[in-house]
Formats: structure tokens, sequence, C-alpha cells
């Protein structure tokens, strides 16, 4: 069972980027020259699966042993990168947990973000190495009912959470969170789910 990565977004709407307030990954069982590559990945997918999360839900989105979940609190999305014998209430009383740390640290300060953060936010450092035991986040998890009442969304692959007539080659033509390099890796190494191929150690 492993983490990869999680991190906290700001998501206005649709039609607007959402904004990184917080990112904290491990790239260290990925090849050293595929780590850039990677992390900016983890970032294009983060932010593409927060946008298509809509507010109050909770939503994952799965590749081969991957997942990608993601859980919107009113605007505050929280985005979790696992492997697929991380077990999902975990993953999501886990993502429950980071919001809650977020909002008691920041407060409403996020709602004025405009740019992505580049700052450490050390809980979620620590997070990523604590919660690798899913044993650690159920204990956090406090019999959420809302967890069992609220439908989650299992999207089998990437293209299914993007719009109608969305293609992910045109994403990663137009995204700016990708370099050049690795837009041209994408077609041929990343094709067609992104860095989760190269996710296998």
């Amino acid at each position: 069972m492993k983490i990869t990565a999680l991190l906290v977004l700001k998501c206005e709407s649709e039609s607007s980027d959402p904004v990184i307030l917080a990112n904290a990954s491990d790239v260290s069982h990925f090849g050293y020259f595929q780590r850039p590559s990677v992390r900016e990945f983890i970032v294009f997918v983060g932010r593409t699966v927060a946008r298509r999360t809509p507010s109050g839900q909770r939503q994952s989105v799965q590749h081969e042993e991957y997942k990608v979940h993601a859980y919107n609190r009113n605007g505050l999305c929280a985005v979790g990168f696992m492997d697929d014998h991380y077990p999902v209430r975990s993953s999501f009383s886990l993502l429950n947990q980071v919001i809650d740390e977020y909002q008691k640290n920041f407060g409403e300060s996020w709602r004025s973000a405009q740019t992505d953060s580049t700052q450490t936010w050390q809980y979620l450092n620590e997070a990523l190495v604590k919660f690798q035991d899913p044993a650690e986040a159920d204990k956090l998890l406090r019999i959420q009912r809302e967890l069992d009442e609220t439908k989650i969304i299992l999207h089998k692959t990437i293209d299914s959470v993007l719009a109608r007539g969305e293609k992910l080659d045109s994403l990663v033509e137009k995204s700016s969170d990708l370099s050049a390099a690795s837009q041209v890796t994408y077609p041929t190494k990343l094709h067609p789910i992104c860095f989760f191929s190269l996710m296998k150690p």
C-alpha cells in the first residue's frame, strides 16, 4: 500500500483552474530521470480531477492498480494519489482529516488565493509518511455517517472525468503544469493515462 501524493486545492468552478494551496509527494520509487515528469503529472492530474469534483462530493478515478481520490468541501478540495490496495474508506478519511487540518491552520485565507503556493506545509509532508499505513487513517475516522450516505463516483478512466468531447491530449497541449519535455514524452510513454504506468516500482 502506497500514497504517492497529497494535494490541497481551491476549486471555484469548472471554468477556472484550481489553485494549489499545498502539495506533498514521494516519488523516490521512480527512476531519477522520471521524477520531474511524475511530479508535473501529479499536479496536472490532481488539478484536472479536482476541477471536476463538484462541491460536497467525493470521487475516485482508477487506472490499473492506482487511484486518485478527491473530496471537495465547499470549494476546498483534497486530492490523494494511492495505489489500488489502499482502502477507499481510509483514503477519504485521510482527505477529510487533511481538509480539517488545513482549515484549522489557515482558516478561510485560502479563499483569496490567486496563484499556486510554493511553500511547504509541514503537516502534509508528515501525513504523507504517517498515513502510509491505512490503519492510521482509520483511527482518525469518527465513523462518518456522511461517507456512507455520500455517493462516491468511481470513474474507470480519467477520460470519463473529462467534459463531453474533451480529450486528454488537448488538455495536455494547453496545460501550463507540464514542461515541453513532459508534453513531448506524454504521447509515447505516458499515454493513455498520464503517469500511472510509470508508478510501477
